[in-house]
């Protein structure tokens, strides 16, 4: 076990953070709706009631379709852009999917290598680029839930309000959604871009996300 964990220690220890984000949001979230249930004479709901509610998964489905939304992009976009300095950026002649060679796929695939990287054809077409095939997956599940979700909590506003409610077509081109996605791409765009650009003059000692301290400015592609 304490192999396991050592081993592990990076997915396990973020895992666990997650869970404990996820638990506090849902008794957060709880308390927030029933005092704004309360203010409206409506009903109170119960821990397990909010936690499958729409108002808990849109508020869940947003935040995911926002990080992964960041991951998809940055997967793809590191393969033609660059940033000379940044340890997040290739070298800047290695722009692009790179050669065989360099990827080790194919005939220049090592004993080690994945299967899939070895046996040519789709599979390793459909492997080498599996990760942002993932990340885009992930992003639009996550993208849907949210339209979904979204859509209930908003109709049930609408018919607090006594208004008519909208199809998901409808929700979809309001200011409702967009605002709450838009808020949260922004915010990781610019995360992201501020690590890229950052990560040139500043440093964290033993983290693979900066630099060696005494690397120069322009050296790139170099984790410390």
């Amino acid at each position: 076990m304490k192999r396991f964990l050592w081993d592990n220690g990076l997915s396990v220890g973020f895992g666990l953070m997650f869970l404990a984000a996820l638990v506090g949001q849902a008794f957060a979230g709880q308390s927030d709706f029933n005092h704004r249930q309360l203010a409206q004479g409506g009903r109170e709901l119960t821990l397990l009631q909010y936690v499958t509610s729409s108002d808990f998964a849109v508020n869940v489905a947003e935040n995911w379709q926002s990080e992964y939304l960041q991951f998809f992009l940055y997967v793809f976009a590191t393969v033609w852009l660059v940033q000379r300095g940044s340890p997040e950026s290739k070298p800047m002649d290695e722009v692009g999917t790179e050669s065989d060679k360099q990827q080790k796929v194919g005939r220049y695939a090592t004993e080690d290598s994945p299967e899939w990287a070895r046996a040519g054809g789709w599979r390793t077409a459909l492997f080498s680029r599996s990760l942002g095939i993932a990340m885009a997956v992930v992003f639009v599940l996550s993208w849907l839930a949210q339209s979904v979700s979204g859509l209930s909590v908003y109709n049930a506003e609408q018919l607090a309000e006594l208004q008519d409610p909208v199809s998901w077509g409808m929700y979809l081109g309001s200011g409702e959604f967009w605002n709450r996605t838009l808020q949260n791409w922004q915010s990781e765009l610019l995360a992201v871009g501020s690590l890229a650009v950052l990560s040139v003059y500043l440093r964290q000692r033993g983290s693979p996300e900066s630099k060696p301290v005494g690397s120069s400015h322009g050296t790139t592609e170099t984790s410390g």
